[in-house]
This record gives C-alpha cells, structure tokens and sequence, in this order.
C-alpha cells in the first residue's frame, strides 16, 4: 500500500462506512462526512477569513495607496514595496489560496473512496476488504446501496425528463461555486489591478472546472461539491463575510 492510500484513501473509506454502517444510507452518509470536513477544516477558514480582512484593511490604508502611485511605473519597486508592506503588516497574499490546496486532495482520495465503498465484484470486494479497520465489520456494510434519490452514486448524475438526462448537480456546482467566488471576490475590491485581474479570470475558471468535474465523474463527488459549497458559503455568514 503506498503513502496517498495509506493516509488518504483508507481513513477515508473507513469513515464513509463507518458514517454508512450508522445511517444505513450511503448518500446521507456522503453528505454527513462532508460536513464533518468543513468542520474539521473550520480553523483553516476562519485563519483565512482573518487573513483575507487584514489584507483589506492594508490595501485600503495610505501608506500602500502611497506605494502603488508611486512605483505604478516600475512594477519591479512595486513588488518589492508591496512584499515589505505584506511582511510588516503579516498578512499573507497566498492565504486566499490555502482552502483550495485543502480541498484536492480531499476531492481526489473522496472519488477513490467512493468508488472503493461500492465494491461490487469478488476482486473488488478483496480489494476493499484489505483496507477496512479491524473495528468495522464489513459483512454489516456491504453491498452498498448506490442508489440515492434519482442518483446513482458511482455514475454520472442525470435527472431524466422527457428522456433527456440533465447534470441537475453538475449545475448547481457550477451555480454553488460561482456564488462562493463572487462573495469573496467582493473582499478584494481594494486589491491592485494585477491581483485583481489574477482573482477574477479565476473565479470565472474555478466554476467551470468544478462544474466539468462534476459533470463528468460519479455523482457522489458532486453530491460532496454542492454540499461542501453550501456549507463554506454558511460558514463564511456566520463569519461575517
């Protein structure tokens, strides 16, 4: 077994059946670990939060006004100034960043859980059985039950009506994503036009490219996204952002 199994995938699997084994609903079971990891990764946010503020807060004082008019020419002078500001003032210009590396790996290992869960064939029954925890009695967790309202969780989602199959998920992924973005984006108004040039082409990518991923893989991923974009937008509400 290799290092992202051991530490990624396998605890990973396991408290999806142990969630499973005590709802008896694989569904519910992805959408209750998905809020058990936006709590787990509840001070990351709050870090970034606090950080994204005092950003606002030097970009909106004088002094970096006074920098960016001043070296506006030499874009060299600029970045060192704006780094020296970055430094005195601790704040962090990547920490907007620290969410996404987060979720990645978690978006990677949850498909290969998934997908591990529903063990259906005798070798991938064996492959499963290989990573369970000694705790967790899989003879009481398997079969999975794939189906989850209209969805099957290990296939692409589509809602069939009038015999057309529509990606209901993969859109509100894209809708979910889209509405996260534009609410920090609104954080960044004072940013410099380099930075908020940078923020806005990736606000209009990320959409599409989660929406892409949900779209194309199984329906549980993209049960996780819609649920994992609803929370962070609650979470960043009870923040104040």
């Amino acid at each position: 077994m290799n290092i992202w199994e051991l530490i990624v995938v396998q605890p990973m699997t396991n408290i999806l059946l142990l969630i499973t084994m005590l709802v008896k609903n694989f569904g519910v079971a992805i959408i209750l670990f998905t809020i058990l990891i936006k709590l787990v990764t509840m001070p990351f946010t709050i870090k970034q939060v606090k950080s994204r503020r005092k950003m606002a807060e030097l970009q909106s004082s004088p002094e970096y006004k006074k920098v960016m008019a001043k070296y506006k020419d030499d874009r060299e002078k600029l970045a060192m100034e704006q780094q020296r500001l970055y430094k005195e003032s601790g704040v962090s210009p990547f920490s907007s960043c620290l969410p996404l590396l987060l979720q990645m790996p978690i978006i990677f290992g949850l498909y290969q859980s998934i997908m591990r869960a529903m063990a259906s064939t005798p070798v991938e029954l064996l492959k499963l059985e290989r990573i369970i925890y000694p705790f967790l009695d899989i003879n009481k967790i398997v079969p999975i039950q794939n189906r989850f309202l209209w969805m099957d969780l290990g296939q692409p989602e589509r809602l069939m009506v009038f015999g057309i199959g529509i990606p209901v998920l993969a859109i509100l992924v894209v809708i979910t994503t889209f509405l996260q973005s534009k609410a920090m984006e609104g954080q960044d108004a004072n940013a410099d036009p380099s930075a908020a040039a940078a923020t806005g082409s990736m606000n209009k990518i990320m959409p599409l490219f989660m929406g892409y991923m949900a779209y194309q893989f199984s329906a549980g991923l993209a049960l996780y996204f819609v649920v994992s974009n609803l929370t962070t937008m609650l979470q960043y509400a009870a923040l104040g952002e």
